[in-house]
């Protein structure tokens, strides 16, 4: 009778434990696919960026090649910055 009692307490938590374990292993796949998700967000976030800096030089190169070539062409122009621009007119 206590022997059949024990056994069916070590039963019991026995399947406990095998349902924390099921329970863990879910919970790990659902991190490991939130993790993948992240990972490539990141990646694409990143070659975005990438793109983002090429286009960025890009302009800044068209930029100084134009205002080159206004200066060689001694053609008179104001350059105008526009994020001072506000400031300096609410200063006068």
């Amino acid at each position: 009778m206590i022997k059949e009692r024990l056994c069916r307490e070590y039963i019991a938590e026995i399947e406990r434990l095998e349902k924390s374990i099921a329970e863990l292993e879910e919970t790990i796949i659902e991190l490991k696919t939130q993790l993948r998700m992240k990972s490539e967000e990141a990646t694409s976030l990143a070659i975005e960026n990438r793109n983002l800096r090429y286009k960025l030089e890009k302009l800044e190169k068209r930029y100084n090649q134009l205002i080159e070539l206004l200066k060689k062409m001694k053609i008179p122009f104001i350059i105008i910055d526009e994020e001072n621009f506000e400031e300096d007119q609410e200063n006068i």
